[in-house]
């Protein structure tokens, strides 16, 4: 079993540890322990594969001198064994940990692969009821990461819709849209005119207008600071308010709609193939040996 060499923010120090240890603390940081066991071994799953893909490729991107990922989102979110033993195990959630330990054994040197590869496995908290393909989100198209049908989300996720409200002027300084410009293109200095030109497969803004100038989903999402790409928006006097459809990029495994297949009955195996497109499983251990 290979070690894993983590980064740990708040500390500042890398801590090198076991695997399969080291997907313990990935399960505890990404994903609710009150989720079923089948979408917690999804995740497991899920989880081993992204670090197995970045060992087998020498791949220490993002990650400082030492260390081959961090504990935060850029990589997979993590929390250390100390932390772990300390604020999971005597403060009564150790029933928490076994069954996040449960799943982690079940599942045990398991990873997906793509032509014999490990895949890039990308999750998320919640869909809009669509997964993206990949070249709408990030440049390229990945034939296992496609767009597919998720309306588990919508019954589950507490947040599947949120609203923001941002002053007009937050949103023309974000986009970085100049006052004389939107003047120019809402014949007045009123509230820039929003189309959206296009959609994506996965039900989410692919390219929008706002006073003039065109963005994609991903842009207005990121500048805006909003939940998801797909939104609805309504202009209130100097406001507009923006409702989002879901959390996260879009692509890959959606972690609430894991959690409604497998209260469906459907296996962790069942999940990982519906969300990613053609895959097979196979050993980590005899892929990084």
């Amino acid at each position: 079993e290979p070690d894993v060499r983590v980064y740990v923010t708040s500390t500042g120090r890398t801590e090198t540890l076991p695997l399969e240890q080291y997907i313990v603390g990935v399960v505890a940081a990404e994903m609710p322990p009150s989720f079923e066991g089948e979408a917690l071994k999804a995740q497991a799953i899920a989880a081993r594969t992204f670090i197995a893909r970045r060992l087998l490729a020498d791949d220490t991107s993002g990650a400082p001198a030492g260390a081959d990922v961090t504990d935060t989102v850029k990589h997979q979110a993590y929390i250390s064994k100390a932390k772990l033993t300390r604020e999971w195990g005597r403060s009564g959630k150790s029933a928490e940990l076994a069954k996040i330990q449960q799943a982690v054994r079940d599942t045990k040197d398991t990873i997906m692969v793509y032509e014999g590869k490990p895949i890039t496995a990308s999750f998320f908290s919640t869909s809009n009821g669509y997964t993206e393909n990949s070249e709408d989100v990030w440049a390229k198209p990945v034939p296992y990461l496609r767009s597919v049908s998720s309306p588990w989300d919508k019954q589950l996720a507490p947040r599947y819709t949120d609203t923001v409200t941002l002053s007009r002027q937050s949103v023309f300084d974000r986009l970085g849209l100049s006052r004389t410009a939107i003047a120019a293109s809402t014949g007045g200095g009123g509230m820039p005119e929003i189309r959206i030109l296009s959609k994506t497969e996965g039900h989410r803004i692919k390219k929008i207008e706002v006073g003039g100038s065109v963005f994609t989903g991903p842009e207005i999402r990121n500048k805006l600071g909003l939940r998801s790409a797909e939104f609805t928006w309504k202009a209130e006097g100097d406001r507009i308010a923006i409702t989002t459809y879901g959390y996260g990029h879009g692509v890959g495994m959606s972690q609430w709609g894991a959690n409604g297949m497998a209260k469906e009955g459907h296996t962790a195996t069942q999940i990982l193939l519906h969300y990613y497109t053609g895959i097979s499983f196979a050993q980590a251990s005899r892929i990084l040996s």
